[in-house]
């Protein structure tokens, strides 16, 4: 329950701010026929589903085995590390219908929904309070498998422009197979025979609570999110089998059940939307470009689901990349802005997370979903992920008007200026941009095409770190500089209080021109970093090892972390070709001496591609992207795999070192202003360095919503 209120608080906190975002207007308008929201009354019918995005949690016990008691415990979600090598699949999909009333923007209705699922959970029958510790786990198993959900829920909603969120509370039911095997602990489990077995059918009846999201994207039809959390209780005590030879006898226990669920949604209103005219709703959204004002509101969600199918993997590591799989992550954010004074501005984003990427985000140097965090989590979790103060100098001369938008107030500023931010951000936000490969809620997804993977910046596990950014701007440049913290130690969600003794500083130069002959705008980006932070040398912990004063290469760099410096630059280069047609590239490089703290194991990396609107095929709206990278490591990184280490996100145990490779295309169908479905595709050669494994392909699909 500590996870639903957790969950249910983050989707009200966001659901609360979103709502509002698109209501706001810099003038009352006048009176007018047609309503500015959807009229959402009637009957619906709709598909839902998802794989990889909805994750259930299984406790056990006490469990009873021959008269004997073992405490209870319970697994973790269904791809938990522990299950990540008995590849673990999470899929639910099928059909819902509903009715819903409406007095002005308020709806309230009720809907049921029958989904057939993929929810399996296996956990050895060895792990803590299960008893048997020491025995193989493929001779001693427990799988649990939901093959069936079923829910009665009440909605209530507000509606606003073509959007509606809700909330939902009900009743839910589902099927869940418990199937166990034992080993003969009289003998050698692998000459003891056969096997014993036990199973259970459990079919409880109990409650759920979510929230959703939908938008309308024509007439009759309406696509949308919609996050459910399921507790199907605690089950009576139950026979589950029975354990052979010395030791053994009947194994009796409870079972409890929780899931957290995320579907996407195609619902069909068979007696049509009223939709607001399209003039109406980008007059809401396009603020006049000299307005300036007091508060912005602004907000975002992105859904991203994500498979790769089998691949060559004749081993793994703890790190490695798991084939014949499915993963999803979604996000929602809320950007509120207040001008507190004439050029000081507060902002602060709360966020909720849901999900993993593939393999717990491991795997890959240049990971293939940008929206995946180290910090994922099998239920919504709310986080603070930015709250800063920006403060604008103006020093004169010609001034530029900037209109409203997620973290910017809508003001007049001078367009020589120094800026200075401090609180909590991401570097990216200031740092490294690029108006083709930025941002993987609308364009590429891979790290390595969004981002200049070689330089480590700063950050904890979603990616934010804290401290200052100055930059000075001019018409022609701009010169930006920030000092941050770090992580206490590679890959840690808390960052280092000791700012002055270790941090990360990183300065950036941009260059601004128009291209001559083809009157198109460029800029060129220098960046250079340096970071101190508490980390390991590679070629200290190698030689400690290979002279067995370490068994395991990670204890050694454990043992020999202190402070310790990682310098390096990039390049990054964005110019458009035509009105439509963009070009991009990158190169990055660090010193390769040191760990990683924060991002990836990259210690050189090129990329580039093109980005083209749809303008030729009269979609305007719509994008494609094209992009290839190249990622590198030093020698004494490639020593430090090859010996057993694990990095950032990558380690198979061993390494046949080549270079990873990897290819990006994309399609972002622009459905309206404020709604984007892309699809996506990846092919990666050399997955984690390691020509013994791969290549693999990655299929995805992505839907955002920005207000």
């Amino acid at each position: 329950m500590a996870a639903a209120g957790q969950s249910l608080l983050g989707l009200a906190v966001v659901g609360v701010a979103l709502a509002p975002a698109l209501v706001r207007a810099a003038d009352p308008a006048p009176p007018r026929a047609l309503p500015s929201f959807v009229d959402w009354s009637g009957p619906y019918l709709g598909l839902q589903g998802s794989a990889g995005a909805s994750f259930g949690a299984l406790g056990f016990g006490p469990t009873t085995i021959g008269g004997r008691t073992i405490p209870a415990f319970k697994t973790g979600d269904a791809t938990g590390r522990s299950d990540r090598g008995r590849d673990a699949t999470t899929a639910v999909g099928g059909a819902f219908g509903g009715y819903n009333w409406q007095s002005g923007p308020w709806l309230y209705g009720i809907e049921a929904d029958l989904s057939a699922a993929n929810l399996k959970r296996p956990v050895a029958s060895s792990a803590p309070g299960f008893g048997y510790e020491g025995v193989d786990p493929a001779f001693s198993l427990i799988r649990a498998k939901t093959d069936l959900f079923g829910t009665l829920r009440a909605r209530l909603g507000y509606s606003f422009e073509r959007a509606l969120v809700y909330a939902t509370f009900g009743l839910a039911g589902a099927e869940t197979r418990l199937l166990a095997s034992y080993p003969d602990l009289s003998g050698n489990p692998l000459a003891a025979g056969p096997l014993a077995t036990g199973r259970r059918d459990l079919g409880r009846l109990s409650f759920t609570l979510g929230a959703g999201f939908q938008y309308a994207i024509s007439d009759s039809l309406a696509l949308g999110l919609d996050y459910r959390y399921v507790d199907l209780g605690r089950s009576d005590r139950f026979d589950l089998g029975s354990v052979p030879g010395p030791g053994g006898g009947p194994v009796s226990t409870r079972a409890s059940f929780t899931s957290n669920q995320m579907l996407a949604r195609l619902s069909w209103y068979p007696g049509g939307l009223n939709l607001p005219p399209e003039s109406d709703e980008t007059a809401s959204r396009d603020a006049d470009p000299g307005e300036t004002g007091r508060f912005s509101l602004h907000g975002q969600t992105t859904f991203f689901n994500q498979a790769v199918p089998r691949f060559r993997s004749p081993y793994r590591g703890e790190n490695s990349l798991v084939p014949n799989q499915a993963q999803a992550t979604t996000t929602a954010t809320a950007f509120v802005g207040f001008k507190l004074l004439e050029g000081t501005e507060l902002y602060y984003n709360p966020e909720f997370s849901q999900g993993f990427g593939l393999s717990r985000t491991l795997g890959i140097a240049g990971f293939v979903n940008g929206e995946a965090q180290k910090a994922g989590a099998p239920f919504p979790k709310l986080r603070s992920n930015r709250y800063f103060v920006r403060q604008t100098f103006g020093l004169g001369g010609e001034s530029e008007d900037v209109p409203d938008g997620p973290n910017q107030v809508a003001t007049r500023r001078d367009i020589e200026r120094i800026t200075v931010v401090a609180g909590k951000f991401a570097l990216g936000d200031f740092f490294d941009g690029n108006s083709y490969a930025h941002d993987p809620r609308v364009d590429f997804m891979n790290w390595s095409l969004w981002a200049s993977t070689a330089w480590d910046f700063p950050a904890n596990l979603p990616g934010f770190t804290q401290g200052v950014m100055v930059e000075y701007n001019q018409a022609a440049f701009a010169i930006r500089a920030a000092y941050t913290q770090v992580p206490k130690e590679p890959s840690s969600d808390v960052l280092d209080p000791r700012i002055l003794r270790r941090g990360g500083a990183t300065i950036e130069f941009e260059e601004r021109h128009v291209l001559p002959g083809l009157d198109q705008p460029g800029r060129i980006r220098l960046g250079l970093f340096t970071n101190v932070g508490n980390t390991a040398r590679y070629r200290e912990v190698v030689a400690l090892t290979e002279a067995g004063l370490f068994v395991d290469i990670n204890d050694a760099a454990a043992a020999t972390r202190r402070p310790r410096r990682k310098s390096g630059l990039y390049l990054n280069l964005e110019q458009a070709l035509t009105a439509d047609l963009g070009l991009f590239a990158r190169a990055s490089a660090a010193d390769g001496r040191n760990e990683n703290l924060s991002f990836t194991d990259v210690d050189r990396s090129v990329s580039g591609g093109l980005s083209l609107k749809g303008t030729a095929w009269s979609r305007p709206g719509d994008t494609v992207g094209l992009g290839t990278t190249l990622n590198g490591l030093s020698p004494a990184h490639r020593a430090y795999f090859a010996n057993g280490g694990l990095g950032l996100l990558i380690g198979d145990g061993r390494l046949n070192y080549a270079p990873e490779r990897a290819v990006e295309a994309y399609y972002a169908l622009g459905l309206t202003k404020a709604l984007t479905v892309s699809f996506n595709y990846q092919y990666v050669v050399n997955p984690g360095y390691n020509r013994d494994r791969g290549p693999a392909s990655f299929f995805g699909t992505r839907i955002h919503a920005d207000f």
